[in-house]
């Protein structure tokens, strides 16, 4: 008879520990518990700290409050312009109403993904591939705002979507280095133009001076003469202007 009390004492005191433990959980800083008493929900979150869980009248779900940073895997899009791309992106989000996260949506973060891999597709479905490669930062912007409007009734905050890569196919890469290549050539032929241009307009101002003061040009062959004369040690055969003739001439006659 006492063992039978021994053992009936001791299966309750085993199940009354049980019962403690269950009672008390402890829950850390970024998490909040949902308790749900006898299937009803209760308005306000519990934790962090020391929470108790009167089981099995109340049962708690756990919800993380730290930022998820969720990949989206490749997804097949055709631009506006029929070119077909692969393009993945990341989402960062997360939960700012526990008690939505959890009695609005089976699955937060699986219903954020699928509602982020479709939006993807939607809108830069709608944008030409220049648009895509070049003003990713506003695409950014948009996806955001769209999936962080979707997800609201769910209690979550989608903070930031970046679009990380676009994969072009072969032949549309080979396109864009030839029409880099070509812009890159029309560059380099503007600015030799318009060296062009400014060396001819500067030509013209020292033909100006040259013609206005007909001894810059006789001071212009001197400095030619000795020029070439320290480069190079051959004969050289340079033109005399007929002016510095005609003046040596004068020059010997009055001395005779």
């Amino acid at each position: 008879m006492m063992g039978v009390l021994g053992s009936g004492l001791g299966l309750a005191i085993f199940f009354g520990v049980f019962i403690v433990f269950e009672w008390i959980n402890i829950l850390n800083e970024y998490e909040r518990g949902v308790i749900f008493r006898l299937g009803r929900v209760l308005k306000e979150p519990k934790g962090p700290g020391f929470v108790f869980v009167f089981w099995p009248i109340d049962r708690m779900v756990k919800i993380s409050l730290r930022t998820v940073v969720h990949d989206i895997p490749p997804q097949d899009v055709i631009t506006r312009d029929n070119v077909s791309v692969k393009v993945n992106a990341v989402v960062y989000f997360r939960v700012m109403n526990p008690v939505k996260a959890v009695i609005e949506v089976e699955n937060y973060v699986y219903a954020t993904s699928q509602l982020a891999q479709t939006t993807l597709r939607a809108v830069l479905g709608e944008v030409e591939l220049d648009d895509l490669l070049s003003k990713r930062e506003s695409l950014n912007v948009r996806l955001q705002e769209i999936i962080d409007q979707h997800s609201d009734p769910w209690g979550v905050k989608v903070s930031m979507v970046e679009v990380k890569h676009v994969d072009l196919p072969p032949d549309m890469q080979r396109a864009i280095a030839k029409q880099a290549e070509a812009e890159r050539e029309k560059r380099a032929k503007i600015i030799h133009a318009e060296g062009e241009l400014t060396a001819s307009v500067k030509l013209r101002e020292a033909a100006d001076v040259m013609a206005k003061n007909p001894i810059t040009i006789q001071l212009r062959y001197m400095q030619t003469l000795a020029e070439i004369s320290t480069e190079n040690a051959a004969t050289i055969v340079f033109p005399m202007p007929m002016s510095i003739l005609e003046g040596l001439s004068k020059l010997a006659k009055s001395d005779g």
